[in-house]
């Protein structure tokens, strides 16, 4: 009996390959070689001199410094790539290995008697087994928290309300560190609210261990009054089989700069980043994300959206997807899009993309900024809404996309009330 095509297909680490292999132009199955191509230092964006030689591999996300020591961290200069969008002078306080400053944010913990509560000292398992500092920010944070707060869902238990962690700044232009630990053991479920509010400088990491089997979702609300500072890095491992969801909202703040990441620690998982950002004029809001795909048969997606009015409103969004060589049978995609409601507010926009190997299911990004569609306008207007009224439902049917990944109506309803009061403050 003779075999089919299909029937002849071969397996590599698990995944199909033969006829239904797909092909990437410019790959073979060892990838493309990144380390050893040359290019000019006028195209990249490392700052490291018109007249120095580098290689492409040098501004691999994989390959940029992580440690627990500041010392490792030099102080920013804005030729960096992980800095060149930020504003320094106005993060500089969260940039100085120092201290929390008295208690300049209350902490306020809600959760069910099946949640462990509890704290965890440096060195104590599993803090610091997830997250590894991937700036100088994030390092001090780490470094300035002796304990950390850590929330645990135990295996085999459903949280069946939201775990909330509720921050709030107390004492304006006060230093604050934070260091949190959420875990779900394996064939855990729960949903995990972190929310900030106030006034203060805030430098804050939160590590997420998602267990196998698992379904864990975090929402990050930064609500800030307008003369917050923000840093902050989450990290994410997710577990064989688990579900992961990460959706951050950053609506006030004068600086809100979150850098969000996730790897896998297995097979068959899926995980997703959504975000949502809303910046008036005087606010920087940036948003940094890497999806590292360093296990094979995975899934990940990204989406992040955002709005701007203002003349000096600046929203920053970079998006960072690694393909390791082991990570055959990929599925991801990442986008990003943003509205432009006034003259002079600007929106910065950078997908990238490395791929190791050429055996995925697939990969891509995209990334677009624009004012209204007129047709959207045109639309509304012509059924009788005032234009007032017909750019505020075209801006909030933009931005639900996101706000309906959340999926606790109390926060839907809170956010979408937030939005229009945004709307208003320069009558769109």
């Amino acid at each position: 009996m003779t075999n089919t095509p299909a029937e002849q297909e071969e397996k590599v680490a698990g995944v199909e390959v033969g006829e239904r292999r797909i092909a990437i132009p410019g790959f073979t199955e060892e990838g493309e070689n990144l380390a050893e191509e040359k290019v000019d230092s006028a195209h990249t964006h490392g700052g490291l001199g018109e007249n120095q030689e580098i290689t492409s591999g040098a501004g691999s996300r994989g390959k940029r410094t992580e440690s627990f020591d500041p010392a490792d961290f030099p102080q920013p200069t804005g030729r960096e790539e992980e800095w060149r969008f930020s504003p320094l002078k106005k993060l500089a306080p969260v940039l100085e290995d120092a201290p929390t400053d008295g208690a300049p944010v209350d902490y306020q913990i809600s959760a069910p008697e099946s949640v462990v509560v509890s704290s965890l000292a440096e060195g104590t398992a599993p803090r610091s087994t997830v997250l590894q500092p991937a700036d100088l920010a994030a390092a001090i944070a780490s470094k300035q928290s002796p304990e950390a707060l850590y929330i645990q869902i135990p295996a085999d238990t459903e949280a069946e309300e939201p775990i909330r962690v509720d921050i709030t700044g107390i004492e304006a232009g006060k230093r604050a560190n934070s260091h949190i630990v959420l875990e779900a053991a394996a064939h855990a479920k729960g949903t995990f609210v972190i929310e900030h509010r106030g006034s203060a400088i805030f430098n804050g990491n939160v590590e997420i261990k998602v267990g196998d089997g698992a379904d864990v979702k975090i929402i990050s609300l930064q609500r800030w009054n307008d003369d917050a500072i923000h840093t902050g890095q989450h990290d994410a491992e997710v577990g064989r089989d688990a579900k992961y969801k990460h959706v951050a909202v950053s609506l006030g703040g004068e600086v809100v700069r979150l850098n969000t990441n996730f790897r896998y620690a297995a097979e068959g998982a899926e995980a997703e980043m959504y975000g949502l950002y809303f910046a008036d004029s005087g606010q920087h809001i940036e948003h940094r994300t890497f999806v590292d795909h360093n296990s094979p048969s995975n899934k990940s997606n990204v989406l992040y959206k955002g709005a701007l009015q203002g003349a000096t409103a600046r929203t920053v969004w970079i998006g960072d997807v690694l393909i390791r060589k082991a990570a055959e049978g990929t599925d991801s995609y990442e986008k990003n899009e943003n509205l432009v409601l006034t003259d002079g507010a600007r929106a910065d926009s950078v997908p990238n993309l490395e791929i190791e190997t050429g055996v995925i299911d697939g990969a891509g990004h995209a990334s677009s900024t624009g004012r209204f569609d007129e047709n959207h306008l045109f639309y509304l207007m012509a059924r009788g809404i005032p234009e007032d009224i017909a750019r505020q439902l075209v801006v909030r049917g933009f931005l639900n996309e996101v706000i309906q990944k959340i999926e606790v109506p109390a926060i839907e309803e809170a956010l979408q009330e937030d939005l229009e009061n945004e709307l208003k403050i320069h009558g769109n």
